[in-house]
């Protein structure tokens, strides 16, 4: 029998958009080519997946590489190769990198540091400022990009819209998702006089306080109805803005990050110190209960990881003056799984966040669901596996991860991109293939042949 495909994904239990089955995927040209049950010799390749499950390849729409300008703490072959082994297919970097990324240039110098290097399908969103807000309607139709991002709350740079007139600014400009950090810079000055030189971290979410991160919620609200610009508000941490996101899905979607909803203060401060600190904070067991409400509610889009690493030498300063943020691209799929275990939220819920979410907001093209003729994307995992996070796992270049010495059960053992097994076992194979995701806002018209 001639092989009529490229590769045969054989005997896994497959999320597909009609729900779980078991059966066997086909590949042909780095595409789903069919769904059902097929021989062997159908295919040049077998991949036995019995026993295992086949997630849509998982989309993590929130990451900082640090590449340009901070390569110290991650860059682009690092971090995709962390994410590659977590089980991670595709993801969007941030522009908060130095330079920050504000204009063409600065994106296409990211995309091509990324060829060659990239373990993983990749895009970078466009940073908000003042200098770049009428040329941004232009900026986010360039390949590659996967939209504008606003910082509501002080940043890197010049990567700052704090008030409301330069935010409709922002927003009169263009017409894809912007994605927004919510916490409001004003009353972050104000409440500076809460903290000292030489308070813990715990202080972190005294100072950003609930409020703060509800009252740039509202006012991005607000400004998306005012404007009829859609929003995606990130790493949601309270449950008043639960509430206020339910009220307004026309318009704004939203993302929960796996941090917020695994810790909790002050437990987490007392045991890691600054490896806890991230903005917007991790809040007590009262908001991170109100978050997994809003998962079971379904007010959440999508789940992102907030990767931000930082090494462990900056995390040893003096607060505040010790950089927010932990890394987390790694161990994203590891935690949900575990919960998904526990009984916190269902299989394909997770699906749901991790890949059909964001396929359905950002409009990927061919990404996000096992169908025909979608890019053959696949996270393989073993849902009864218990595995410890250790450090010798981590890829990130900072070298730690707050749930170091958590077991888990639920593991990624393979991560296939476009056909090619880019991950199995806990090793990476051959060498970084990963493209630019395609965008349906910016893929530009075909003459007929």
């Amino acid at each position: 029998m001639a092989a009529t495909f490229d590769l045969l994904l054989k005997g896994g239990y497959v999320f597909t958009p009609n729900g779980p089955v078991e059966g066997d995927v086909a590949v042909s040209e780095g595409r789903i080519a069919a769904i059902g049950q097929f021989e062997e010799g159908a295919a040049r390749d077998v991949l036995n997946l019995q026993g295992l499950t086949v997630l849509p390849g998982v989309i993590d729409s929130q990451v900082h590489f640090r590449e340009p300008g901070l390569e110290h703490k991650e860059d682009l072959e690092s971090g995709t190769r962390a994410a590659a082994l977590g089980g991670v297919t595709a993801l969007f970097e941030m522009p908060n990198t130095n330079p920050s990324t504000l204009t063409a240039e600065a994106l296409n110098e990211k995309l091509s540091r990324a060829q060659g290097r990239a373990w993983t399908d990749h895009a970078f969103y466009m940073g908000a400022a003042e200098e770049n807000a009428e040329k941004l309607a232009e900026l986010e139709t360039l390949p590659g990009c996967s939209g504008v991002k606003i910082f509501m709350g002080s940043s890197t740079g010049s990567l700052l819209v704090e008030d409301d007139d330069s935010l409709r600014r922002v927003l009169a400009s263009g017409r894809r998702r912007v994605a927004v950090h919510a916490e409001d810079e004003a009353r972050l000055r104000e409440r500076v006089s809460v903290i000292e030189d030489g308070s813990g971290s715990e202080m972190h979410p005294v100072w950003r306080d609930v409020e703060t991160a509800a009252k740039a919620t509202r006012r991005i609200i607000a400004l998306s109805r005012e404007t009829g610009r859609r929003v995606h508000v990130l790493h949601i941490t309270t449950g008043d803005e639960v509430d206020l996101l339910a009220d307004c899905k026309e318009l704004v979607t939203c993302e929960v990050t796996p941090q917020h909803l695994t810790l909790s203060a002050p437990e987490c401060y007392e045991r890691l110190g600054a490896l806890a600190q991230m903005n917007p904070p991790i809040r007590d067991a009262s908001h991170r209960e109100a978050l997994w409400e809003g998962v079971r509610q379904g007010v959440f889009d999508v789940l992102g990881s907030d990767h931000a690493p930082h090494t462990r030498d900056e995390k040893q300063g003096t607060y505040p003056r010790i950089p927010s943020g932990m890394p987390g691209v790694q161990t994203l799929l590891p935690l949900m799984l575990d919960h998904v275990n526990a009984g916190r939220l269902s299989l394909q819920r997770l699906v749901d966040m991790t890949s059909a979410g964001p396929q359905r907001i950002f409009g990927l093209a061919g990404k996000g669901r096992i169908a025909r003729g979608y890019d053959a994307d696949f996270t393989v995992v073993d849902m009864g596996r218990s595995e410890t996070i250790t450090s010798a796992w981590l890829a990130s270049k900072c070298g730690w991860s707050p749930f170091e010495g958590m077991q888990v059960r639920g593991w990624p053992v393979m991560t296939i991109i476009r056909g090619h097994t880019v991950m199995r076992d806990g090793e990476v194979l051959a060498q970084p293939q990963g493209q630019p995701i395609r965008f349906l806002e910016t893929i530009a018209p075909q003459p007929l042949s």
